[in-house]
C-alpha cells in the first residue's frame, strides 16, 4: 500500500485511496489498493479515514463505474465539486462486519496479512507483509530480514494455515530465486 493510515484495524480494511475530484457532481476517482476496481460494486457503503485517523461517518455509494485502474464513485453526500476535492488523498475504508462470507476456498488478503510463514518443516521464511495479484493468482509478499520473499498462493504451496501461521511448500528453487542478489 502506498500510504499508511490510521484506523482500527479489527474493524476495517482499507480498500484504496480517494483520488481527484471527477466532473462538477461530486464524484471521485478511487484507487484500489487490490488492483480490481470492480470490486467496489460489492459495497453499499465505505468510511473515509484522513492519514492522522479521523474517520467519516459511513457514506453511502451511489453509483460506480469503472475506468482503468480506478473506480468513480459517486457519494451520497458528496453532490459538489468542492466538496469532492476536500475527500481527495482520504483512505476507503470498508467495516469487516460488511464483508461477505467467504467460501471454504476463499479468503480475504487481510486474512493473511501478518502471518508468520513457515515451510512444512517448520522453518520459518518470514512474515507476510502485502500481497498482490499477478493476473494468474495471488501472491505472498512476505517480508524475511531485509529481503522480500513472494510466494504464489496455490492449492500447491499453500498447504495449511492457523490463527497466525502459514505453511507452504515450496518448490524447489523457488526461495533460492526470490533471494539471490541481482548485480
Amino acid at each position: 500500500m502506498t500510504e499508511d493510515f490510521l484506523y482500527p484495524m479489527d474493524d476495517f480494511i482499507l480498500l484504496g485511496k480517494v483520488g481527484k475530484a471527477h466532473g462538477l457532481r461530486g464524484e471521485v476517482k478511487i484507487f484500489s489498493f487490490s488492483g480490481q476496481p470492480e470490486n467496489l460494486h460489492g459495497y453499499k457503503e465505505i468510511v473515509l479515514v484522513t492519514t492522522s485517523g479521523k474517520l467519516s461517518s459511513p457514506l453511502v455509494i451511489e453509483k460506480i463505474r469503472v475506468q482503468g485502474k480506478t473506480a468513480i464513485v459517486q457519494l451520497a453526500s458528496v453532490n459538489s465539486r468542492e466538496r469532492a476535492e476536500e475527500i481527495e488523498g482520504m483512505g476507503v475504508l470498508l467495516a469487516k462486519n460488511l464483508l461477505p462470507p467467504t467460501a471454504e476456498d476463499e479468503y480475504y488478503w487481510y486474512q493473511y496479512q501478518g502471518k508468520l510463514v513457515l515451510d512444512k518443516s517448520g522453518v520459518t521464511i518470514g512474515r507476510v507483509e502485502n500481497l498482490f495479484n499477478n493476473g494468474a493468482q495471488d501472491i505472498l509478499v512476505v517480508k524475511s530480514g531485509e529481503k522480500e520473499i513472494l510466494i504464489p498462493i496455490t492449492k500447491s504451496i499453500l498447504v495449511s494455515e492457523t490463527a497466525g501461521e502459514l505453511i507452504v511448500n515450496p518448490p524447489p528453487g523457488l526461495l533460492d530465486l526470490t533471494n539471490e542478489s541481482v548485480d
